[in-house]
């Protein structure tokens, strides 16, 4: 995802979006778009530890075929010196860190910021349990769709990956706030087949994208 940043007018754009398609539904829906959903230095810092083991006990293997010799407090020295280092540079470039943490690691945080942002912004509480969050985590190249339980038990699981996988491509192509409005459109169409708008329907959430 190379997009980084939404503009006002695409911010905008993304409100419109979501006050057409509840036009037509009692359902709600809310957008998060989150910059990265972990630090990753302590992942970082785990994957760096380990390399860093193994590599000495390679070297201290070389130095025992070598017949070299090496004082034990000189070989534990080095490898904290060389840990030090490491967790240094780990730590000035936020950058390296999500180079070094596995995709399924990034998934995972990615996920879980999606569930926190579900129900830190009350998404689950709305009358008829037809909340539906559409959540993109950049730095992870992650989406999600999260679904409330009246809204997710009327629609198959395939939809939703459908969802999801168009707003991955548009937002890889950078065509970020295209994808969100696409994805909008949808949701909508499904909670509208589901959940008609009514005359007493209230809107419950805020409609706009946020960004974290």
């Amino acid at each position: 995802m190379t997009t980084d940043s939404i503009s006002v007018e695409e911010h905008e754009r993304i409100a419109d979006a979501i006050r057409t398609a509840e036009a037509a539904t009692s359902g709600e829906i809310y957008c998060v778009l989150a910059r990265r959903s972990d630090g990753y230095f302590f992942s970082a810092a785990l994957i760096v530890t380990i390399a860093i083991i193994v590599i000495s006990l390679g070297v201290a293997f070389m130095i025992e075929a070598w017949w070299l010799t090496m004082r034990l407090p000189v070989f534990v020295g080095a490898q904290l010196l060389a840990l030090a280092a490491a967790l240094a540079l780990i730590y000035a470039l936020p950058g390296l860190r999500i180079r070094l943490a596995p995709r399924r690691w990034q998934y995972m945080r990615a996920h879980d910021n999606a569930l926190k942002q579900f129900y830190s912004r009350n998404v689950h509480l709305t009358t008829q349990r037809t909340g539906v969050l559409i959540f993109v985590s950049l730095a992870e190249r992650y989406a999600e769709v999260v679904a409330d339980a009246g809204i997710n038990s009327k629609v198959p699981q395939d939809i939703w990956d459908s969802i999801v996988a168009g707003l991955i491509d548009d937002a890889g192509n950078d065509r970020l706030a295209s994808g969100f409005v696409t994805a909008i459109a949808a949701v909508g169409a499904l909670l509208a087949e589901h959940f008609p708008i009514r005359a007493d329907d209230v809107n419950e959430l805020d409609d706009h994208l946020v960004e974290i």
